[in-house]
């Protein structure tokens, strides 16, 4: 790890620092003039802001480098629970004031991201609208078991394949199980039949995919008005329905104002995770509103089939606990590149 990215670690746990608090928190030994030179080249970059002059000099993340900055999870996942330094709480700032100022892709992300869509578009050009449903229906069985994996179901790729194409549930399974998966069928054909659904996002429609999903498995429908916690972590939700509802409109303001569709979806997929407007299935939710932008708007879906789920879950808790989306991201645009380079 440079020097560099060692303060930059420093600053994004310890905001509002001195030099005297940075010196010692690095591996190498370095000169006071030399970490006043990389904080004013970090600051040049637009890593760094610089808080007060003279000795009360003190160093913060810029939003941009808080969000998006690399953070390293081994270290981070290293620690218990309770022994990680954590935003414990709702973060009321990030939705309104600080996500709008993020560019969540690099230059090279964005060359690649839209590259590979290019080639989705040049394919799908080539194909007949049979050849188009039979690729979605691959996609949508490999996206309905990783989704319900992630969430813990137990049904393998193969007898995800049979239930729903042949309505034959596997045995040793529960009944639960088996809806979860036909309920996301259920999903992604509403999605494909009306493709125009989730061009413009509104909670209404948010609540509706929700429905789709839970659909007979006694989850509430709806904004939920009770605490939930999260296991893996300290971070807790909000606990009151009415500030519930309005971060799920400002999440939908944000994502409708944004006309990036890759920064769209990406968004789609983490903010209803972080805000958990239901009891159960928020993260299903937020995969299949993500991949509803996705095709609204005539982009390649993915299906999250080479994702592993504990991996999923730690960008998700990094992205909980301090507000970094870097690894979540890293995880967007490897599924988006498999996805045009496996289906379509």
């Amino acid at each position: 790890m440079t020097t560099e990215i060692e303060i930059l670690q420093y600053l994004h746990y310890n905001p509002l620092a001195k030099r005297s608090d940075i010196l010692p928190s690095l591996s190498k030994q370095v000169s006071d003039r030399t970490l006043m030179r990389m904080l004013s080249e970090a600051t040049a970059k637009g890593h760094i802001e610089v808080v007060g002059r003279g000795p009360a000099t003190r160093y913060s993340l810029t939003p941009q480098a808080h969000v998006t900055m690399e953070l390293n999870l081994d270290t981070y996942f290293a620690k218990d629970v309770d022994e990680r330094q954590v935003q414990e709480s709702f973060n009321f700032e990030l939705i309104n004031e600080i996500l709008p100022k993020v560019d969540f892709f690099t230059d090279e992300e964005m060359q690649r991201l839209d590259d590979a869509q290019q080639l989705f578009c040049q394919h799908l050009s080539e194909m007949s609208e049979l050849e188009y449903r039979k690729e979605m229906e691959r996609l949508g069985i490999d996206l309905s078991w990783k989704s319900s994996q992630i969430e813990g179901n137990t049904y393998s790729l193969l007898e995800t394949e049979r239930l729903l194409k042949e309505k034959q549930t596997a045995s040793g399974k529960t009944k639960e199980e088996a809806v979860m998966l036909l309920n996301h069928k259920d999903a992604l054909d509403f999605i494909l039949d009306v493709p125009d659904y989730l061009k413009d996002l509104t909670v209404a429609r948010i609540e509706e995919i929700h429905a789709l999903l839970t659909k007979e498995l006694g989850v509430e429908r709806n904004i939920r008005h009770r605490r939930v916690g999260i296991t893996g972590t300290n971070y807790t939700p909000l606990d009151n329905e009415f500030q519930i509802r309005e971060a799920l409109e400002d999440t939908v303001r944000l994502i409708n104002g944004k006309s990036n569709i890759f920064e769209k979806a990406l968004l789609a997929l983490v903010l209803p995770s972080y805000t958990q407007p239901f009891t159960d299935g928020n993260k299903r939710t937020a995969r299949i509103v993500s991949n509803g932008i996705l095709i609204a708007n005539g982009y390649c879906p993915i299906s999250f089939r080479t994702v592993d789920s504990i991996d999923y879950k730690k960008a998700m808790l990094m992205f909980y606990e301090q507000n970094n989306i870097a690894a979540f991201k890293r995880i967007f645009i490897d599924q988006f590149l498999f996805a045009v380079k496996t289906y379509f």
